[in-house]
């Protein structure tokens, strides 16, 4: 897979199609971000899989967002798997990217990955790499509808106990973009108290109802080993059966043709 999105990547580089390609670089030991200008540079890049599939994992997407907010008359590509495209999705509709200068290079996720975090898509419209996988079927597919409310809360409240408020969940999630942090607000979420109550992520998965792309980051950086993606879901499955509201499906929308990077 990865020769074929060098291949695709270095063609729109050559061609002057895009300003830079946002993907992962292995540097020595370490896989970290990096922004392709040389298509030369490109032998370095990585899928992050150097010793297990999908191990080094990054916000490319929110990473992008920023690069475009700097150069907003160039066009970027970035390689993304089936959520990171559907954080481009969310992003854009939430007019934090122009979508019209984003290029996709996506590669479906390996199977051990979509299982891991239970993806109900591992695989991106704008496949440029690797086949389109069956959806996993492991026990982490969060498909089920809430079965107890007094249960499902009481889940959520025992789970919230080892919370620490460290804010990675936040600062990692590729779709939070909010400029001012209603988690920062003293009046919602005092300080100096561990765990900070139920307050801080149940706000966040209330906030996170129709945009959580159900990545898995959130997880891999919390520091408390708290299942934050089933969290999110069960609090939307609450709002869902509680109160009648029901999160939309994501439209499909078709990759950017390539532009000419401005001058």
């Amino acid at each position: 897979m990865k020769e074929q999105i060098q291949e695709y990547a270095r063609n729109l580089l050559a061609e002057g199609k895009i300003a830079g390609f946002l993907a992962l670089l292995e540097d020595g030991e370490h896989i970290r971000p990096h922004l392709f200008t040389d298509p030369d540079d490109l032998d370095r890049l990585s899928l992050g899989d150097k010793e297990r599939p999908g191990e080094a994992r990054y916000p490319l997407v929110k990473i992008l967002t920023r690069i475009q907010s700097q150069y907003p008359k160039e066009t970027f590509a970035v390689m993304v798997r089936g959520c990171e495209e559907r954080a481009v999705q969310k992003l854009a509709q939430a007019s934090q990217l122009d979508r019209k200068r984003v290029v996709l290079a996506g590669f479906s996720c390996p199977a051990e990955l979509a299982e891991k975090h239970g993806c109900l898509k591992p695989y991106p419209e704008a496949l440029v790499a690797g086949a389109k996988p069956d959806r996993p079927r492991g026990p982490k597919v969060i498909t089920a509808t809430t079965r107890n409310l007094v249960k499902d809360l009481d889940f959520i409240n025992e789970i919230s106990q080892r919370c620490v408020k460290c804010y990675g969940c936040r600062n990692v999630c590729p779709v939070c973009f909010c400029k001012e942090c209603t988690l920062e607000e003293e009046t919602f979420v005092p300080r100096g108290s561990l765990p900070p109550a139920n307050d801080f992520l149940l706000t966040r998965a209330i906030h996170m109802v129709d945009y959580c792309i159900y990545c898995g980051l959130c997880e891999e950086a919390c520091p408390a080993d708290i299942p934050l993606t089933t969290m999110y879901k069960m609090v939307a499955n609450i709002i869902n059966d509680r109160q009648g509201y029901f999160i939309q499906a994501l439209p499909k929308q078709p990759a950017a043709e390539p532009r000419q990077a401005a001058v």
